[in-house]
């Protein structure tokens, strides 16, 4: 049995009372806090902040200059791409406390979130989604789902791979790369094989 142990750059401050798997590796300048929990084989990029209550799953990728702020939840597997943006309050202001307004952000196993896109908070992030670069994200986006521009807009469909998904007439779709069928039903994705 092999037990493997985090990597924290000499830069990087790790709080008390934060929880971070194994494998995971934090780079420069970046800030874990307390009461987050980081998932094994995590990799942190450089100038990341993970406030506190952040929960991150198994294998979760997080690029340069990204913050992560109380409310946001990542499943396995999540892309989130150099300075892509989480809120989390839907109406700011500086002279006003709303720290107990904060909402939550899922991003559900297997999504991306491309560089530079905003995540208003609230909305949810469908598994296996892709967020394009520069989105603005207003409204929750379905599973497999493919959008794209300020405000996100659908784009189309995705497989796990991340290759666009092309329906046929008896909308079932295969994936170029994995080979991995999926079936259009009432404007929902779904793997079948």
């Amino acid at each position: 049995m092999t037990i493997e142990t985090i990597t924290v750059h000499p830069t990087a401050v790790i709080d008390e009372d934060c929880v971070i798997g194994n494998g995971t590796k934090v780079w420069h300048f970046s800030h874990i806090m307390s009461g987050c929990v980081i998932g094994e084989r995590c990799s942190i990029g450089q100038n990341v902040v993970v406030s506190p209550g952040v929960v991150l799953g198994r294998n979760v990728k997080v690029q340069n200059n990204v913050s992560i702020y109380t409310g946001v939840i990542c499943e396995d597997d999540v892309f989130l791409g150099p300075s892509m943006v989480f809120t989390n309050v839907i109406n700011p202001r500086s002279a006003i406390i709303r720290r107990d307004q904060f909402q939550q952000t899922h991003v559900g196993r297997g999504a991306s979130i491309g560089a530079n896109a905003t995540i208003v908070c609230g909305n949810a992030i469908g598994p296996y989604a892709l967020v394009g670069a520069g989105a603005v994200v207003t409204k929750p986006v379905p599973a497999y789902a493919l959008v794209m521009g300020n405000p996100a807009r659908f784009a189309g469909w995705v497989s796990e791979y991340g290759h666009r998904l092309h329906f046929d007439a008896r909308q079932r779709a295969q994936c170029p790369e994995s080979g991995q069928e999926y079936v259009l039903n009432e404007n929902e994705v779904t793997r079948v094989r």
